[in-house]
């Protein structure tokens, strides 16, 4: 990005918008670094007005300490911040006799930051030392001396300590040397000038990165792959199952990269299935290979026949029941990611590149921006078993036993967490669900902090279990008691819990918890939330409009038999 396109986007801000107020901590004049970390977040957030606001030139540490009212935190820490004797701009000596000096000077202050990171509750993105050090040791430049790896050495236990504070993201060195290479960072004549010592580029980098951990895209949920010369090389219906390989003896380690990774994204809690043009037979005796480094349990559902793509997709979209956008295709053939593009838009289709290591290389890259999480949690490594589950259960309930007397015998239990504000999973369900969704709505960290933080909040998280297995947390319900009466702002359920009535015992449990008379629903349709339009719909016997409000008698008089155990964890103290 240009300042001037940085500019031009810092124009299109809407003052009218709600404001993100983004805290910038650095120790030299922020100048361009504001301006392409105000567009970069805009870009994210463009629903937003966003005010980057810098603190005190020369004191990182005390802006830190001073932060009160803010959004999320952007940290861009240099050397100069932990001695001014690490820059160029601040007095003091280079000497040999002034380093133990300046080592100790360094690691107070790490300490120093380090306590007011931990004292800091919303979001925080932090850009370690970018800059090249001064030429303050008596090594040539080519060695690295006990000095300056005693400086390194405190400044990677510091970024040990605090990554594992809630909330703190720390900017990858190895992508920002990508982005950035280190000779085309400094800007002395700058530096020396106005006090910014980066270059533009630089500040753009650093900005970017910094954004892309304070306002980070949703991953992708599911990848559905073709199998021959993708998943593996080679045509399993003309090889046979052992003529296709996937190792370093055959030359073919990318299909085996490719594998592992899979198999990492699957234990992850990213959905993976297979879509190919293929005999299925033939295909399971691949997948009975030892050596195969992705497991058959690792995938579901499989699609393997000779019917187009697009109608496989379709189908594991449905059995998924996730939309076409959370979703990637990889396949080799050109033609046939055309045709899965065509008949679902939104679906991001990456062909497997045969024969190019360099591009499967980036394309090995793209797959783990597009997946990756800023934390994993127990419910992801469920997802996958309880999408099987989920396909049991719908199975099992349209045999030959009526829809009542399965309910009855399907062993449910519903638990409800009221003490599970803190919980990053909560936040992320509400923000990933789409079909049972009051009125898609989307948080930020610092926004739903807030919403918590309001007099008579309260915030629910419903996990699910039945004979078929656990499905984990499955709902959040998020409002307030006021004057007898619960007004709930929030209210999620995810796909893998339909047709379980769990929303009927969501309901029944706050009108239980709560003795209030009557519910009064923030609900907006969305392009994909019918479900909770049909839902409403259902309960009222009428169209749904915002505020949607019944009360304990009418739910009463409409709720079907319940079948669920209850459990309910107390809200703790705030």
């Amino acid at each position: 990005m240009t300042l001037t396109e940085a500019l031009k986007i810092r124009q299109q801000n809407s003052k009218d918008a709600p404001l993100f107020l983004v805290k910038l901590a650095c120790g030299f004049t922020p100048l361009h670094l504001q301006t392409f970390l105000a567009a970069r977040i805009q870009q994210a957030l463009p629903e937003r007005n966003i005010d980057v606001t810098p603190g005190v030139y020369g004191d990182l540490a005390g802006c830190l300490e001073s932060v009160r009212e803010a959004d999320s935190v952007a940290i861009a820490l240099e050397w100069s911040d932990l001695d001014q004797r690490l820059g160029y701009r601040g007095a003091g000596s280079w000497t040999p006799r002034a380093l133990p000096d300046v080592i100790v000077e360094a690691r107070r202050m790490l300490d120093r930051i380090a306590g007011a990171i931990e004292r800091i509750t919303v979001p925080l993105a932090l850009s370690l030392p970018t800059l090249p050090l001064p030429p303050l040791f008596h090594t040539p430049g080519g060695q690295a001396g006990e000095p300056e790896l005693a400086l390194g050495r405190s400044v990677a236990e510091f970024a040990e300590r605090i990554a594992q504070f809630p909330g703190v993201r720390i900017v990858s060195a190895a992508r920002l040397e990508e982005n950035s290479p280190a000779a085309t960072r400094f800007d002395l004549k700058s530096d020396l000038a106005t006090g910014l010592p980066y270059t533009l580029s630089h500040a753009d980098a650093v900005a970017s990165l910094l954004a892309r951990l304070l306002a980070p895209a949703a991953p992708k949920k599911g990848l559905i792959t073709d199998l021959d010369d993708t998943l593996w090389n080679g045509i399993v219906g003309e090889s046979g199952p052992e003529g296709v390989s996937w190792d370093l003896a055959s030359h073919h380690q990318m299909h085996g990269l490719y594998q592992k990774l899979l198999a990492a994204l699957s234990e992850e809690g990213t959905l993976v299935a297979v879509a190919s043009k293929n005999d299925a037979a033939v295909v399971a005796k691949v997948f009975e290979r030892d050596d195969l480094l992705l497991s058959s349990q690792q995938v579901f559902p499989m699609e393997v026949h000779w019917s187009a793509k697009s109608g496989s997709v379709e189908r594991i979209l449905r059995t998924w029941n996730i939309g076409a956008d959370s979703v990637v295709f990889v396949d080799d053939s050109p033609m046939e990611l055309a045709e899965v593009a065509a008949a679902h838009p939104g679906i991001e289709c990456i062909r497997f590149p045969t024969n190019d290591d360099r591009e499967g290389y980036r394309m090995l890259r793209r797959l783990r921006d597009l997946f990756g999480k800023q934390r994993l949690s127990a419910e992801d490594s469920l997802r996958l078993e309880s999408i099987r589950r989920g396909a049991q259960f719908r199975q099992a309930a349209t045999s030959d036993t009526s829809p009542e007397s399965f309910l009855e015998q399907a062993q449910a239990k519903v638990t409800f967490n009221f003490g599970a504000a803190g919980d990053p999973r909560v936040l992320e369900l509400v923000n990933k669900t789409n079909q049972f969704n009051l009125n898609g709505i989307r948080y930020t960290e610092s926004d739903w902090q807030r919403a918590l933080a309001a007099p008579d909040a309260f915030v629910a998280a419903i996990s699910y279990e039945d004979k078929f297995g656990p499905l984990g947390k499955i709902a959040v319900i998020q409002g307030r008691t006021e004057s007898g009466r619960l007004h709930i702002s929030t209210w999620v359920m995810s796909c893998r819990a339909f047709s379980r009535r769990i929303e009927f015992q969501c309901l029944k449990a706050l009108f239980d918890r709560y003795g209030a008379r009557e519910m009064v629903f923030d609900f907006a349709p969305t392009p994909k939330n019918g479900p909770t339009h049909e839902f409403l719909a259902c309960l009222l016997e009428n169209t749904p409009f915002s505020p949607v409000s019944f009360s304990s008698q009418l739910f009463a008089e409409r709720c079907p038999r319940l079948y669920h155990q209850v459990e309910t964890i107390s809200e703790v103290e705030r």
